[in-house]
């Protein structure tokens, strides 16, 4: 099942172009807004203007959890928290959770990315989904949550 057939039925190569759009986006954007990354880059000596498309992924370089954590809680946002509508966190049982957070933009694409997976399974809104997650700082819980209602299923049973 097809749930946004412009995205998901484009050619190959029309998909590699908008990803190759949106990685020179995200990545001009961080390497302006997040001192992290930009001194990440700095030491490999590449800058946005190196990444001209998908296949230049393979410059930049990699985010470990130890790196998450290093800069616990806010240091990797790349947004001014006045910006930020949510936040969601790891247990942190193996060192300092790891804060994660989400603007109103963050928020519709994943649950358009959600949306999908579950309408390809064959979820519609006739479905009603029960949540198992739990609706705490796990990302889980409201992601699946806000994924089924963009569907027009009922993810929540207190509704």
């Amino acid at each position: 099942m097809i749930w946004n057939e412009t995205i998901e039925c484009m050619s190959r190569e029309e998909m590699r172009k908008l990803q190759s759009i949106r990685l020179k986006k995200v990545v001009e954007h961080v390497y302006h807004n997040t001192p992290f990354y930009r001194k990440k880059m700095q030491e490999l000596g590449i800058t946005p203007d190196d990444i001209e498309s998908v296949d230049d992924i393979v410059k930049l370089p990699f985010t470990t959890k130890q790196d998450l954590r290093d800069n616990y809680p806010f240091g990797l946002m790349a947004k001014p928290m006045s910006e930020v509508i949510r936040l969601h966190a790891s247990s942190g049982t193996t060192g300092k959770p790891v804060v994660v957070g989400y603007t109103r933009k963050d928020l519709s694409i994943w649950s358009e990315v959600v949306a999908r997976c579950l309408y390809a399974y064959g979820v519609s809104k006739e479905d009603i989904v029960q949540v198992s997650y739990g609706y705490g700082l796990f990302t889980g819980g409201l992601g699946l949550h806000d994924g089924v209602q963009k569907i027009g299923g009922n993810g929540n049973p207190y509704e």
